[in-house]
């Protein structure tokens, strides 16, 4: 049934429970045993999807190279299975429309968070060098160029590529590591005060010295 989830989204559709019975040759019953509702489905179907990705482990202690490591291998991904990415971010925006207007009642919603875990695993050793709130902003501002709303834009928007896209992404990831590492030492500069010109040591001078 999952298997026939993603294919109709691939397709172009966002099928409903009883749309993946219906191709799967099952029950509606036994469809929504396995599924009680769509939302549950497609966030089956987005993990499924996302399969490897959802594996990913940082390999070095440099955050730059964990973000781009992480970039060049999630944005293909993503972009394989494209259509299934976008029928979740529909029904996101579908549900939270639902909820606006009370609506969306007991239907579980689309849970889209796969990638804070992810990213935080990609950044943390950050921590170490500009503190944890520095890393923690980092982190949610590399969230905006990661996901399938990043590759809508920069496709739909731009008409990149999936490699164009992923590196525009790759690129603003960098800048906004190294900005946040200029900003700590900025700030650690500006703490101390400036350095001793040489032959000084900061200490105050004797009386007649």
């Amino acid at each position: 049934m999952l298997d026939t989830a993603i294919r109709l989204m691939q397709d172009g559709g966002s099928p409903s429970v009883s749309d993946v019975a219906e191709a799967a040759g099952v029950s509606r019953a036994t469809a929504y045993r396995y599924f009680p509702s769509q939302a549950a489905m497609i966030q089956a179907a987005v993990d499924e999807a996302l399969g490897p990705v959802l594996g990913w482990r940082a390999e070095t202690e440099d955050a730059e190279a964990n973000v781009a490591a992480l970039f060049g291998f999630a944005f293909h991904r993503m972009e394989a299975f494209e259509a299934t990415h976008r029928a979740a971010l529909l029904l996101a925006l579908d549900q939270w429309q639902r909820r606006r207007a009370g609506t969306l009642g007991t239907e579980a919603r689309v849970v889209r968070g796969n990638r804070r875990g992810l990213l935080k695993a990609a950044v943390e050793p950050l921590a170490a060098e500009i503190g944890r709130e520095r890393t923690e902003r980092v982190t949610q501002a590399l969230s905006l160029l990661f996901g399938i709303e990043a590759i809508v834009i920069l496709k739909d928007l731009w008409g990149l590529d999936v490699d164009a896209a992923e590196d525009v992404a790759s690129w603003a990831a960098r800048a906004l590591i190294r900005t946040a590492k200029a900003e700590a030492a900025e700030g650690e500069t500006a703490a101390t005060g400036p350095a001793p010109a040489e032959g000084e040591t900061g200490r105050p001078r004797k009386k007649g010295a």
